[in-house]
């Protein structure tokens, strides 16, 4: 009989996949599907943005629950609860901006202020908000609306920028971009916190995301290219459908008894 493993150094499996580059591609072909496709269902199908909100949030809240309750990771289903959740910050931010009358300016900061409060309060539970760290109960579902809120505030950023901002989609797109390139510069050539850059990615390609499907569905009198909304929701899908095939993904590893994070590193 094998001596029994010491639970400091065993590791336990984690139900989101590795940050790899996988991960971003994949990751900014989903946020630009939850635009197309969430102005598929709001405005080619014309149920209207609260239609459009209650359909994904029922979506994302059934995913959620199976991603939760699965004993290990999914692949596919990790993703299609990404997918959820960014077409429902689509639907949900649109909704509020445009039906509710907050504005973009008004909808940004008031995302912004509802995420930093969820990460404040998974750091003040758990001690870290590492996504390197999400496999109890209670870290995945901190985890999940940290990452609604994020790309609900992605999509309010997009719209804020391309028009409050007078960007354009085009502009607004090089904008995110580039804001992406100094995360990376800052993640390769200095010892910033990697849970603060991983965060600023991940919100980062959101708004790029939504900038990139409203230049390709958005009327070219908006400074779009007017392509079909399902035709460029079932392309992306696809795209999405081959990555997850071709390249498959596994879970992050965590040390099974990890000690909470220093301040310094989140």
């Amino acid at each position: 009989m094998q001596p029994p493993r010491d639970a400091t150094a065993q590791e336990i499996l984690s139900k989101v996949p590795e940050v790899t580059l996988v991960f971003w591609i994949i990751k900014i072909a989903a946020t630009t599907l939850g635009e197309t496709g969430g102005d598929t269902v709001t405005m080619t199908l014309n149920w209207g943005y609260l239609a459009g909100t209650a359909l994904f949030l029922g979506l994302l809240i059934a995913l959620v629950i199976a991603q939760v309750r699965a004993r290990k990771f999914h692949a596919f289903l990790y993703w299609a609860t990404i997918v959820a959740s960014t077409t429902f910050g689509t639907t949900m931010a649109d909704f509020a901006d445009r039906s509710l009358g907050i504005g973009y300016t008004g909808g940004s900061t008031l995302l912004f202020l509802c995420l930093m409060a969820v990460l404040g309060l998974w750091y003040w539970s758990q001690g870290t908000v590492s996504v390197n760290t999400v496999s109890t109960r209670k870290a995945e579902l901190f985890y999940w609306a940290a990452i609604t809120f994020s790309q609900t505030l992605g999509t309010a950023l997009g719209d804020w920028l391309a028009d409050t901002g007078g960007f354009g989609y085009g502009g607004g797109a090089l904008v995110f971009a580039a804001g992406l390139v100094v995360t990376y510069a800052l993640y390769a050539w200095t010892d910033l916190s990697r849970v603060l850059l991983f965060w600023a990615a991940f919100i980062l390609t959101r708004p790029l995301g939504a900038t990139v499907g409203d230049f390709l569905d958005k009327p070219m009198s908006h400074g779009g290219l007017a392509l079909s909304r399902p035709l460029a929701s079932a392309v992306i899908a696809a795209f999405i459908l081959l990555c997850l095939f071709v390249l498959p993904q596994q879970a992050g590893r965590h040390p099974g008894a990890s000690r909470p994070a220093s301040v310094g590193n989140l």
